[in-house]
């Protein structure tokens, strides 16, 4: 690599050389943590957990919808849950098998995670030099319970953690690595850097890669690759959106103590965040368009936590849930971290886009808003700051001296297994997926009776309560053309006023969430029911046939 310095060239290998490792670590890393997630995704599936939750059922019925229905189409997407899962798993869940089990969305969390680890791994090396810290932090990551868990899934977790850890560790590289315009600030970067300056009796130079200026290319140039991680991540979860936010606002804090001047670090930083800036608005002009509002975030579940309008209490539920996760010590050990982190920040230019992996904590924000505005607690909420833990304490490893991160690394990792132990059968998480199992069972009650019964008529069904019960129904024959549900639109709408010209049979979750819109229905209205007769239930679940 050949450097041009105020006229003279210098050959240096270094950087070439780290760069090179960097990537070639993070791929025996990114390749161990499919390993792993291969094992765990083959232990719980012998268990019977890979669709024990609900939620790993309810994404596939979502894919599935958009050609399997009565009104197919691009609106059968959705507009509650973000779409980048669904269109993964858009074509493979076609295949019954693959929607019967869900492997290829299995297949998609596995490669997820890998990327989750690598990412994180490229982050740290390229911030700070040390492969142990990136290490430390996939290991953190891979060993968790929970994680491992939900990597074994269909859940939309493993997807979270692969875009958004990929999206900051590509922020952090470019707020590293762009020059600021001609005429510019100067800076003196270190570790992790694509520039710096020499001294020269005093004066300072630029010093600035072979080939193509990054200050001389177009803006969508330099933020193609970030950027367009930083859609996938927006659409792929909530907790997206604050964590990609605070990876662009810590960019702008790199930009500035690499010396840029404030208008040039704000420009910069803008043409960053247009990209996620417009997927988010695609997403919600299609939300309007298919469901009517711009935003759905009520009408999913009942406003019962104490926490309800308390901003601490709702805070205290969050951190609560996070030492369940993953013991008392780290939530500690990665605040630790994170002061390191600020301390290596404001102490020295050599590593500042170290900075950004705290972009990732940001996470906390969806479930303290969540529990906020009343939403029951669900532990599975924490599991984005369980990685977000495993990354900082990983950088914060990475930044202590060398002869000190080796240990350092081993014992966080040791108090990290021995906190929640892998593949732990009492795992929070893993407890929480089968809170529904008993109603499972006892729905095979209403799926019996309409194997026997059902004369190919519509099924009137609520796909937002149970969307995860359409899944289960897909192994006695039923598709989910032969439900009625929400995605249909104005027939819908309809016949939740008066159901008898539309459909022959109704399904009503009568407990789960306080009921469902058909429940309330009947409840609001007494004759709603009219013309049906009651004649099976289980599982809180009842089944209508109309009779007349």
């Amino acid at each position: 690599m050949r450097l041009a310095v105020r006229g003279s060239e210098f050959t240096v290998d270094s950087r070439v050389a780290g760069s090179r490792f960097a990537v070639r670590g993070a791929n025996w890393i990114a390749a161990a943590a499919a390993l792993a997630g291969i094992v765990a995704a083959i232990h719980y599936h012998r268990l019977g957990l890979t669709l024990a939750h609900y939620d790993a059922r309810a994404h596939l019925v979502v894919a599935r919808r958009v050609f399997d229905s009565l009104t197919p189409g691009w609106q059968q997407v959705g507009a509650v849950w973000l779409p980048l899962p669904h269109l993964l798993n858009l074509i493979p869940v076609q295949v019954d098998a693959l929607y019967r089990s869900g492997a290829f969305a299995v297949a998609v969390s596995i490669a997820s995670m890998a990327a989750a680890a690598g990412a994180v791994a490229t982050l740290i090396q390229r911030a700070t030099g040390s492969t142990i810290g990136g290490v430390v932090a996939a290991t953190l990551l891979m060993i968790n319970p929970d994680v491992l868990y939900l990597q074994s899934t269909p859940m939309s977790e493993p997807l979270l953690f692969g875009t958004t850890f990929l999206a900051v560790s590509l922020i952090a590289r470019w707020a590293s690595s762009i020059l600021p315009p001609e005429g510019g600030s100067h800076e003196n970067l270190g570790a992790g850097g694509s520039h710096g300056t020499v001294g020269d009796g005093g004066r300072h130079a630029r010093v600035v890669d072979a080939g193509p200026r990054t200050s001389d290319l177009g803006p969508r140039i330099m933020t193609k690759a970030p950027g367009w991680a930083s859609i996938a991540a927006v659409l792929t979860r909530y907790e997206a959106w604050p964590i990609i936010g605070a990876a662009i606002l810590l960019a702008f804090a790199v930009l500035l103590r690499r010396g840029w001047r404030a208008n040039e670090a704000l420009r910069a930083v803008r043409g960053l965040a247009l990209w996620p800036f417009w997927a988010i608005a695609a997403f919600l002009v299609n939300s309007k368009v298919t469901v009517g509002a711009w935003f759905v975030s009520s009408g999913f579940f009942v406003a019962e936590n104490p926490a309800l309008g308390r901003p601490w209490l709702a805070w205290t539920q969050v951190w609560k849930g996070l030492g369940e996760l993953t013991g008392g010590a780290m939530p500690w050990i990665a605040c630790a971290a994170a002061v390191i982190i600020v301390g290596a920040f404001v102490a020295s230019r050599a590593r500042v886009s170290a900075l950004v992996v705290l972009a990732l904590a940001a996470s906390a924000a969806l479930p303290w808003y969540a529990y906020y505005k009343g939403h029951p607690v669900r532990i599975r909420y924490d599991v984005p700051l369980v990685a977000a833990a495993a990354a900082i304490a990983g950088m914060g490893v990475a930044l202590l001296p060398r002869r000190l991160g080796g240990v350092a690394g081993a014992i966080v990792i040791a108090i990290a297994a021995w906190s929640a132990k892998p593949f732990d059968a009492n795992a929070p998480v893993v407890v929480e997926s089968q809170r529904d199992a008993r109603n499972t069972a006892g729905r095979r009650a209403v799926t019996d009776y309409l194997v026997a019964h059902w004369d190919g008529q519509p099924i009137m069904m609520s796909m937002g309560s149970l969307g995860h019960y359409m899944q289960d129904m897909s192994h006695a024959g039923f598709n989910i053309r032969d439900f009625l549900h929400e995605g249909n639109g104005e027939i819908w709408i309809h016949a939740v006023g008066h159901p008898r010209p539309f459909v022959e049979w109704i399904v009503v979750e009568e407990k789960a969430e306080g009921g469902d819109v058909l429940y309330w229905q009947g409840r609001i209205d007494p004759n709603f029911f009219n013309g049906y007769q009651r004649v099976a239930e289980g599982g809180n679940v009842a089944l209508y046939r109309r009779i007349w």
